[in-house]
């Protein structure tokens, strides 16, 4: 396997300019990863505030039903799965591009699990600070909005990092919709050269440096938080 390893990074990189097929699986992977991020904080944090201003709602009962029923379906299934019906089944006629398919069937599986994170920093909160606010003449929807949801994100920021982090390395999945992200770039390129060696070591390697970067400035951020409250 580590005979002629020159040669094996040679073929597996450089010749035929192979390690722009790794730039372009990147691109992918990184624009997959932004589009789902975005969208399942959006997802995420309006399921978790819906939760938690309805539940005790009359008329609004049956909303907090589907969102259960979402969240127990997406947590409950393989994200391959969901990949796979969103793009052979829900978008297979349209059309659409495979990226923005991934992206948001990423996103929907992702929301699933924001919510439950900021719903766990919602119910975090001490119920005086939610009584503190209404007191001072806030409705409900501005209690949450200025008082309760910046405490919780910032209880929950450590889980939502760990979110993104297993969100990027996730889309590694997306080859199974022909799209060529980092991984498939790697796997295309050990079949035409027939040496697994390389390619897949280096592509561990770059998701590697990325995931350090991304707990990096999220550590930093946490800091930033931490040191702004005792202010």
């Amino acid at each position: 396997m580590f005979d002629n390893l020159g040669n094996q990074i040679y073929q597996a990189i450089v010749y035929s300019d192979r390690w722009q097929l790794y730039l372009q699986g990147l691109g992918s992977t990184f624009e997959i990863t932004l589009m789902a991020v975005a969208i399942g904080l959006v997802i995420g944090i309006f399921v978790a505030i819906a939760k938690d201003s309805f539940k005790d709602v009359k008329g609004m009962k049956w909303l907090v039903v589907v969102l259960n029923v979402y969240t127990t379906i997406i947590r409950g299934t393989p994200m391959v799965v969901q990949l796979m019906i969103m793009y052979f089944i829900v978008f297979a006629s349209s059309g659409a591009d495979a990226i923005i398919i991934a992206g948001l069937a990423f996103g929907i599986n992702s929301g699933a699990y924001v919510s439950e994170i900021v719903r766990a920093g919602i119910n975090s909160i001490p119920k005086g600070q939610t009584e503190a606010g209404r007191s001072l003449g806030l409705s409900k929807g501005q209690t949450m909005n200025k008082i309760i949801m910046p405490q919780a994100i910032k209880n929950v920021l450590p889980a939502l990092g760990n979110e993104i982090i297993v969100l990027f390395k996730e889309t590694s999945i997306v080859g199974y919709i022909a799209i060529m992200d980092l991984t498939r770039a790697a796997d295309l390129i050990r079949s035409r050269t027939f040496q697994p060696l390389v390619p897949l070591l280096l592509i561990a390697g770059i998701y590697l440096v990325i995931v350090l970067i991304l707990t990096y400035f999220l550590g930093r951020l946490e800091k930033r938080m931490a040191a702004s409250e005792q202010r």
